[in-house]
Parts: C-alpha cells; sequence; structure tokens
C-alpha cells in the first residue's frame, strides 16, 4: 500500500454537446475500479514518491450513438494543486469498432492499444497512461474517468502521441456526441 490513503474513480455523468438522451445511453464500467472505490496500488504511478504498478485500469463502454466514429478515453484529477487538476491518461481515435481499453494499455510493446489510436501528453511528460500519485498528506484524489463518442474518425488537431491533453480536450467539445464518466 502505498502512503496515500485513498483514491477515487467517479463514474456520474455530465454532458457536453451533446443530448441528455446521447449521454444515458452510454455505459462505462471497469472490472479494476469501482465507482467511489479505492483505486489499487496496481494502478498507482510508479515515480513522484509513488510506488505503484503503473498499469492502467481495464475499461469498457457500450451505447454510442448513432454516428459515433471514433471514442477519447481520459482520466483526470480535478483535486491536484495545479491550479488545472492532472490528466493521467488520454486515448483517441479508437475507431467505432473497439469498446474496450484493455488493462495495461499504455505498454506500448503489448500491442494493447488498437492500431490508429493516439495516446496522448500526459501532466507526466510522456503519451501513454499515469497512474493517480497526489502529493504526500494532501487530501484524498478524486479521478474522473471519461468516455466521449466522437463523430470523426481522427480529431483534426490531436494528430499523435505528442498531442498534449489541452489540446484534446480543445477538439473534443466540437466533435463530441455524448460523453460518460
Amino acid at each position: 500500500m502505498t502512503k496515500f490513503a485513498l483514491w477515487v474513480a467517479v463514474f456520474g455523468v455530465t454532458v457536453l454537446g451533446s443530448s441528455a438522451a446521447n449521454a444515458q445511453s452510454m455505459t462505462l464500467t471497469s472490472s479494476d475500479i469501482k465507482e467511489g472505490g479505492t483505486i489499487a496500488n496496481e494502478q498507482v504511478f510508479e515515480g513522484f514518491g509513488c510506488t505503484g504498478g503503473n498499469i492502467s485500469p481495464a475499461l469498457s463502454w457500450n451505447g454510442a450513438p448513432s454516428g459515433t466514429k471514433s471514442f477519447a478515453v481520459s482520466i483526470y484529477d480535478p483535486d491536484a494543486p495545479t491550479g488545472s487538476g492532472w490528466w493521467a491518461l488520454g486515448c483517441v481515435q479508437y475507431s467505432a469498432g473497439h469498446d474496450v481499453v484493455a488493462q495495461g494499455c499504455r505498454r506500448r510493446e503489448e500491442k494493447l492499444t488498437p492500431k490508429g489510436a493516439i495516446q496522448s501528453r500526459t501532466d507526466f511528460g510522456a503519451d501513454g497512461y499515469g497512474g493517480p500519485c497526489p502529493p504526500a498528506g494532501d487530501k484524498p484524489h478524486h479521478y474522473e474517468i471519461t468516455v466521449f463518442a466522437v463523430d470523426v474518425d481522427k480529431l483534426p488537431d490531436a494528430k499523435n502521441d505528442a498531442a498534449s491533453a489541452a489540446l484534446v480536450g480543445f477538439d473534443l467539445p466540437f466533435h463530441t456526441l455524448a460523453r460518460r464518466h
């Protein structure tokens, strides 16, 4: 167990540029993380003083609205003491035929990311997954895991793994049909 007391996964529902009906039809689940539960050490970052396994959680979704051409998945920590939160994962351009992020998708050498998908740069400074790692002694953090149903095959500005989370976040409001936390 790490020195941090609690990490909480948030799977609420919000809507961005989409109808409530579209958002309500989508579901997002994980066999590794339960809503409101503590995130296992297996998913915690290894570095910055944390000693976790840094293995991305398995995620799956269904119920995307018609017109969905791809998906984006993000993990965000709104409680990070940065003034702008902390992006821990940004996977985009999962084609509409993919409805799962395999556990450990951050490990490119394992080839678990679907062909054509990109993993944007996180706030850890690298592409792929970087697990929870709040500063020692900080309050418990909440992690928002979101899947976006997107109306284009590829986001226009986030072209490769060097794309920042901010750039992906710039593109998404213009192309999101529905999203689910």
